[in-house]
């Protein structure tokens, strides 16, 4: 046990460190774009190694907590900047206090997370598996995101212990927890049917009685109620309460406000966007084919999941991966699948299977593509 701890905190440590250092290389190497830096350019320029983690999105967030919705922002769901705001007044009240609070907020949550994603595994898993799974985490290409003023650690921290509480026969714990990721990030609906599946598998032998009983009215209503609220909210300010989608063509032109199928997606890649890439701008090229690498591993991984990992896992694994592509694009997804954690345990399980010397190259080639993206975005340059 004491080992397990050493492994989660050593690795979490040195990932921060190796992220700040990405950051470092990025100050150094690259030109500055101006555009999404966190909290504009004169703060960022300021202390470029914290400011960048609020770059793109972690500024909309950061905006939320500090002022409120305003018009085209409420694709972003409210649980992490309501944590933020409180957080931030209660350390001050000043921007800087809301922007450490997020990172604070962040950092936690994902240590939270790997933590609970390590007693997960270790549920069905040896583990080599687990200490692989947690490896192949950190060193993703957008992992630095985890550390970012961004929602994706918080929204892991709670999906994970959902899913333990779940396996655990905790039905309470596990739709609180459920519900509260479903008003961090629309994907968190996936918990509703994931917590289902897994009351279903452990009580279909004790008779219809079981099964099918008033037990479920809470869990549903509990495993919803963060999306229902936040709903009900969009309704009353906007008059809409679906504008978080009909609005999500702002984020670009590759995204749509009707429903595209995943085929059109793969269609658009393969024969319009990646023939007619500008090689002029690699940052751009490079974004690209991350993003489309990653649609095609992570259908794969889905696909696979449903024989190789339990039901509810596959579930959530093909609804996290689903969802995003629904906007008719792979535009951030390489972001999007971070939280798709069954998705690492599969990659996890073919990795000790990897001679040495494969695993090495692996993870080498994760290493010099975390530090690419990690660096390309702390100087404002679009990756996920």
């Amino acid at each position: 046990m004491k080992n397990n701890k050493l492994f989660l905190i050593g690795s979490f440590i040195s990932w921060r460190f190796l992220i700040f250092l990405f950051v470092f290389i990025g100050v150094i190497l690259l030109p500055l774009q101006s555009k999404y830096l966190g909290d504009g350019s004169e703060i960022y320029l300021t202390n470029p190694l914290v400011w960048s983690f609020l770059n793109f999105d972690g500024k909309r967030f950061l905006s939320i907590a500090t002022i409120g919705y305003q018009p085209l922002s409420y694709f972003f769901f409210p649980l992490y900047p309501i944590l933020i705001r409180f957080f931030g007044n209660l350390f001050g009240g000043l921007q800087t206090d809301f922007a450490l609070s997020g990172l604070l907020i962040s950092n936690v949550s994902f240590f939270v997370a790997i933590l609970g994603l390590w007693k997960l595994i270790n549920l069905d898993f040896k583990k080599n598996i687990a200490i692989n799974t947690i490896l192949l985490l950190l060193l993703f290409p957008t992992s630095f995101y985890f550390g970012s003023l961004y929602s994706e650690s918080l929204f892991l921290a709670l999906v994970v212990w959902s899913f333990y509480f779940a396996r655990k026969g905790k039905w309470f714990l596990s739709s609180i927890l459920a519900g509260l990721s479903s008003a961090t990030r629309l994907i968190g609906i996936v918990m509703l049917p994931v917590i289902l599946v897994e009351y279903y598998l452990k009580n279909k032998n004790k008779g219809k009685r079981k099964l099918i009983s008033w037990n479920l009215v809470p869990i549903v209503l509990l495993s919803a109620l963060g999306l229902i609220f936040y709903l009900f909210y969009l309704q009353k300010e906007t008059g809409d309460f679906m504008v978080f989608v009909n609005t999500v063509s702002i984020f670009g032109d590759q995204r749509s406000s009707r429903i595209v199928s995943l085929p059109q997606v793969f269609y658009r890649y393969i024969f319009k966007i990646l023939p007619n890439l500008s090689f002029s701008y690699l940052p751009g090229v490079y974004t690209a084919f991350l993003e489309f690498a990653v649609g095609v591993i992570f259908l794969f991984l889905s696909l696979y999941s449903l024989e190789k990992l339990p039901l509810s896992y596959f579930v959530y694994l093909l609804g996290t991966y689903l969802i995003p592509t629904l906007s008719g694009s792979f535009s951030s997804l390489p972001r999007y699948v971070l939280v798709s954690f069954p998705g690492f345990i599969i990659l996890g399980k073919l990795m000790v299977k990897l001679p040495k010397v494969l695993r090495f190259v692996i993870y080498a080639l994760l290493f010099i593509l975390l530090t690419i993206t990690t660096a390309l975005f702390s100087r404002g340059y679009w990756v996920s």
